[in-house]
């Protein structure tokens, strides 16, 4: 597994997979323009998971993997205070090899290193799963705050 910074030129494969991934909610900001203007506002903060060559998948069904082929991603931001965690997504072929986990700790390291010592992230209720996981990686769910959001204009799937 070869894990390095994303870039827009992997916007197809990380939409394809966020797609196919339960726990992502696409919204219109999600767009090629929109995840190129999050980059370049937040560089080196986002991350992909990507194949090296040839493996064997979690249920161990020898199967010809592409070079390349992405398979997770994570992206940051921050706001100078708190950093902001999301898209975490592994491809359901490759889950449960800690590629989540090394995903999370580069995007972490990487927000440390700006300074950030504090990140929050949102997760779907129904998303028991990925409650799970960021339970299990010291994440601390929040009873004691309520998130507002507000639409400047007319898209509600902004």
């Amino acid at each position: 597994m070869r894990y390095r910074t994303m870039t827009i030129n992997d916007y197809e494969a990380a939409i394809a997979l966020w797609s196919e991934s339960q726990g992502v909610r696409l919204r219109d900001a999600d767009s090629r323009e929109g995840i190129e203007k999050y980059l370049l506002r937040n560089p080196g903060l986002s991350f992909v998971a990507e194949l090296e060559g040839e493996g064997e998948s979690k249920e161990g069904d020898r199967n010809q993997e592409r070079a390349g082929e992405l398979v997770g991603t994570i992206m940051a931001g921050h706001d100078g205070k708190r950093g902001y965690v999301q898209h975490l997504s592994v491809s359901h072929t490759h889950r449960r090899l800690g590629i989540a986990t090394q995903l999370v700790s580069l995007c972490l390291e990487a927000l440390k290193n700006e300074g950030i010592l504090k990140s929050h992230l949102m997760i779907l209720p129904e998303n028991e799963a990925a409650q799970r996981f960021w339970a299990s990686q010291g994440w601390a769910y929040r009873s004691d705050i309520l998130l507002y959001s507000f639409v400047n204009g007319d898209n509600h799937n902004v």
